[in-house]
């Protein structure tokens, strides 16, 4: 069975930082393309970051360049987005994909 469930969101303060984890499991995961999406209240999803299936290849939404490093671990089948600096703006559901496969999504709140 085919599972990608992120984890790692939360409440935070502007300035703040958070690492969301993206697990995968029940299919070949380490030649997917990854990225993660998010979407604000409203909305429509948008593209945050995509890495490729080496790792040796990113791209970001201009928005989140230079704050946002997203990483994989292949070993461990899963998908990192470590966010600094974080702004009000960045609150949304994040969500990650795996070629196909979509998650359930996170929250992530940047509030004082």
């Amino acid at each position: 069975q085919v599972q990608v469930v992120e984890s790692g969101g939360g409440l935070v303060q502007p300035g703040g930082s958070l690492r969301l984890s993206c697990a995968a499991s029940g299919f070949a995961y380490s030649g997917y393309i990854a990225s993660w999406y998010r979407q604000a209240p409203g909305k429509e999803r948008a593209l945050v970051a995509t890495i490729s299936g080496s790792g040796g290849t990113t791209n970001y939404a201009d928005s989140v360049k230079g704050r946002f490093t997203i990483s994989r671990d292949n070993a461990r089948n899963t998908v990192y987005l470590q966010m600094n600096s974080l702004k009000p703006e960045d609150t949304a559901v994040y969500f990650c994909k795996l070629g196909a496969y979509w998650g359930q999504g996170t929250q992530v709140t940047v509030s004082s």
